[in-house]
This record gives structure tokens, sequence and C-alpha cells, in this order.
């Protein structure tokens, strides 16, 4: 669809306006605007051509436009193909959260939620998709033997292997360097570590060690459910002067329903940059009242999770979309520096 340059102006600021305001915007407050040097009449006459297009709804009650669904869709579309700038949003700190992922993931639920004043929603990496990032084998006692195994995604599994006698410090060092070698960059999954780990050329002593540390590969969890980080939900009764309570109800109800709201942030991992769904563009029916903006984050070769906001329709989407970014650029730094091997 083409406008004129005046056109996509009287758009954006009726799309501006009403996001800030909740009210129809009038061609006197529009004619009020520095950057349109025209009549109250030419604009009038702009905001009918943008109504006959689809762009603006004229409600009964009042004598000023409020965008459609078509009109917030064409100024996110002009959003999305603008240069990227340098964000303005504030990430949460999360280099400083180098304990554990789940806490990075919280921490910037809340943050995103904070600073969009719109529902956040975080999805973790799923184990599924973990790589094996790095092995320590460890002689904790002269007859217990610890293996410590990191993952991409985050996880931390330690496994203690008795053994009946002293075990040789030598072997015990061996087998840590050996084990990074062979598995670190592997995928989990109990059928690659036991094929990396058939080596015919190694002798029976060193064979038989193996075969006693392999169960720590085995306690690795792989297929456990992914987790959503959600914060933020106060915010839709805020939001709520452009949508029926009832809407509230049934959006509640898919957050709390962890594979249909999974499914819908899905289809962000495919996207070369910020996913942004408007209202009926929604495939999923209890976000027909709702805007979502999601990003992916994750390592350079792989999208692991997706940073989301969900709110009304009218939403502040330049804040929304710097925001989205800004946090899922975040979590991927955090992901990259923690966890990935250099």
């Amino acid at each position: 669809m083409l406008l004129t340059s005046r056109q996509q102006v009287i758009l954006r600021h009726v799309v501006e306006t009403y996001t800030r305001t909740g009210q129809p915007v009038s061609s006197k407050a529009l004619a009020q605007t520095a950057e349109l040097s025209c009549s109250a009449s030419t604009i009038r006459n702009e905001l009918a051509r943008l109504e006959e297009l689809g762009l603006l709804d004229h409600p009964h009650t009042s004598a000023g436009r409020v965008p459609t669904e078509s009109g917030q869709r064409f100024f996110v579309d002009g959003l999305l193909a603008a240069p990227r700038r340098a964000s303005a949003a504030r990430p949460a700190e999360l280099s400083l959260m180098r304990s554990e992922v789940e806490q990075a993931m919280h921490r910037a639920t809340a943050a995103l939620a904070e600073v969009t004043n719109l529902v956040a929603v975080v999805t973790a990496p799923s184990p599924q998709s973990a790589e094996i990032r790095h092995i320590e084998v460890l002689a904790l006692q002269p007859t217990v033997v610890a293996v410590v195994i990191i993952t991409s995604t985050g996880g931390v599994s330690k496994t203690l292997v008795p053994f009946d006698a002293p075990v040789d410090p030598g072997l015990v060092s061996w087998a840590g360097a050996y084990l990074g070698e062979r598995l670190e960059g592997l995928e989990l999954g109990a059928r690659m570590v036991a094929q990396r780990l058939c080596d015919p050329e190694l002798g029976a002593v060193e064979r038989a060690f193996l075969d006693r540390l392999a169960q720590a590969f085995a306690n690795i969890p792989s297929d456990g459910q992914d987790a959503i980080y959600i914060e933020g939900t106060a915010h839709l009764f805020v939001a709520g002067r452009s949508v029926a309570i009832g809407e509230i109800e049934v959006l509640m109800g898919l957050l709390e329903r962890r594979v249909a709201l999974l499914q819908m942030l899905c289809a962000a991992l495919s996207e070369p940059d910020v996913y942004v769904r408007i209202g009926q563009e929604n495939s999923e029916p209890a976000m027909r009242s709702w805007a979502l903006v999601a990003g992916a984050y994750g390592l350079s070769h792989r999208r692991l999770g997706t940073v989301s906001v969900i709110g009304p329709i009218s939403m502040n989407y330049p804040r929304a979309i710097e925001s989205v970014r800004g946090f899922a650029d975040a979590l991927s730094s955090y992901i990259e520096d923690a966890y990935a091997t250099s």
C-alpha cells in the first residue's frame, strides 16, 4: 500500500497519539502538529482517504479517528524496515548473573515487563537443544571420582562415581582431557555419546574406566519441558481500557497453557528480525484482541529461546520492538559469554 509522505505522517501521529491517550484523534489536534504545515480541511480530506484505505476508523461517538489493525500493521512495518539504532532500553545486567541461567531468565523477564509496561514472556533454552560445552573429571577421594558436565543451555550435571580401589590420578587426568576432546560440542543423546566413546584403540584399563564414567552422561536432563517465565500480567488490566474483561480472562488462560504458548512463540525462532502479530494476524484465538512482539536469542549458530511482550493492539510499538531487540541481544551475549566455547 503506497501512501503519500503527508498521509504517512498523519497516520503515524494518529497511532502515536492514540497509543499515548487512548482517545480518538481529531483533525484539529493534528493541525496543531508542527510537522504538518497544512490546513485542518486538508487534514480532514487525508483522514477520510486513510479511512477509505482501512487504516483508520471513525467511531460513532467521536469526530476523531483511531487506527485499525491494518493501520497498526502499516506503522509497525515502517518501524521494522527502518535502520536499527543502538537500543535505548536498559536490559538487565545479565553479566552479573553467572551462577544460573534460570536467574538470568527470571531477571530479564521482570525487567522487560517493567520497561515496557506489558506482559513479558521469556522461554528458556530447551534441554533438547543442548550441547556439551565443558567436562571436568575430578578425584574427590581416592575411591570417588566426580564428573561435572556443563551444557550450552546452562545446565550443570554432577555425578559421583565410586570405585572399589583407589583410582590412579593420572588416569583421572587423562579421562578429563579425552572426554573433553571427544564429547565437547556434541549434542546430548546417550546413543551419540556411546558412539563417540567406542574407541577400539583404547587399552582395557582406559576402556573400563570410561565405561564407569559413562553413567554421568545419562544423568543429564535432555528430555525435560521447556521453561517459560512470565511477568507483568497486572499490566493487562491497566491496558484493559480498549479490551473487554472477558478477553483478558481468555488471554490469562492462554498464559497458563504451556504447550499452546510455546507453539505460538516458536514461530519467532525462524524470523530474521523481530516477529510482530497484531490482532487477527495471530493464529491463536486467545490472542485475537492482543498484539505480540517477539524476538529470538541464542548462540551464533543456533537459536535457543524467545523474548516477547504481549499487550493491547494499541501498544507502544517503537518501545516494544526496541526493548525486545535489546533484551534478546543481551541474553544472546550472556549465553555466548557464559557457555559457548571459544
